[in-house]
């Protein structure tokens, strides 16, 4: 239970429905913040205006996914405001908040460091990358259906990097019949990949291994299907680039060769928001349990 918790929200997406629920389900006090849109509120969550007052009753400000941009805008779909994070707002806070996010963006690190406030970003966590490489998969899917006129049955798929994405996306293309390459990186990973039945090689090989290939799906956030990986590729293969932006592909090559190339990150908040919300929720919550009873270990 969170009761007695001061648990405030500002901006977010649909996702962050599932997690409002789940605080006031747990009978945390939650407040919302860059929600002026969302008619009804939820039983039991007032709606309130972003103030030095209302970050100063917070023992918990939860934002978006992305946390904030460089300049403190906040995200939100339920308001045309978009909120800001300014410094007098984190130096309200109290010294024992916690502030939670998906990935926090260095503006926000630099205040929370300045002012001593913890910051836990919930997708460096295991479990939760794990469990988004489920909508992620599913979404990849989608696109590739999409954007193909074969099926993905019976087509080669290369996929890049074997990290949590990575797995769960070779095995659902796997699953589907299609035929697998594994660019993996270590030689551990090679022999793993082996043994799953995926076709496994180095991504420093990756020039050699293109040609053929109808689809290509990249994990990896750095420049890998460069203009000579695209020189292999036929123009009718298609590229879905998962990782976070920039991605991983030379995009002004991919498009000069006419070769279809799709920057697809947060593939989860975007096919599947309950989902992806109730794996936040599930998370944050858990979390905000173990910081509590840490703390109370420590008393």
């Amino acid at each position: 239970m969170l009761t007695g918790l001061t648990i405030v929200f500002l901006g977010g997406d649909a996702r962050q429905l599932e997690v409002i629920g789940k605080c006031a389900e747990l009978d945390a006090a939650v407040k919302l913040a860059g929600f002026d849109q969302l008619k009804p509120l939820p039983h039991g969550v007032s709606g309130e205006k972003l103030t030095e007052d209302l970050m100063s009753e917070a023992d918990v400000l939860i934002l978006p996914v992305l946390s904030c941009s460089d300049t403190g805008v906040v995200s939100t779909s339920f308001s045309e405001e978009k909120p800001v994070l300014k410094e007098e707002l984190i130096a309200a806070l109290p010294k024992h908040a916690l502030i939670y996010t998906g990935v926090a963006k260095p503006y926000l690190l630099k205040l929370c460091e300045k002012y001593g406030i913890k910051v836990i970003q919930v997708l460096d966590r295991d479990d939760v990358a794990i469990y988004n490489s489920i909508p992620t998969a599913e979404g990849a899917l989608m696109l590739a259906i999409q954007n193909t006129d074969i099926t993905i049955h019976g087509s080669t798929c290369a996929v890049l990097g074997m990290g949590r994405t990575g797995f769960t996306m070779a095995r659902t293309l796997q699953g589907i019949g299609a035929k697998v390459k594994m660019g993996v990186r270590r030689k551990e990973q090679f022999a793993r990949a082996e043994e799953l039945g995926w076709n496994p090689f180095l991504t420093q090989d990756l020039a050699n291994e293109a040609s053929g290939v109808d689809l290509i799906f990249n994990t990896i956030p750095n420049m890998i299907i460069t203009a000579q990986v695209l020189s292999k590729l036929s123009p009718k293969a298609v590229i879905i680039d998962l990782a976070s932006a920039p991605g991983g592909t030379d995009f002004r090559f991919a498009e000069k060769r006419g070769i279809k190339a799709i920057l697809a990150p947060g593939l989860p908040g975007i096919v599947a928001p309950r989902t992806a919300g109730i794996i936040m929720a599930n998370c944050i919550c858990q979390s905000l349990e173990e910081e509590l009873t840490t703390r109370g270990d420590e008393r």
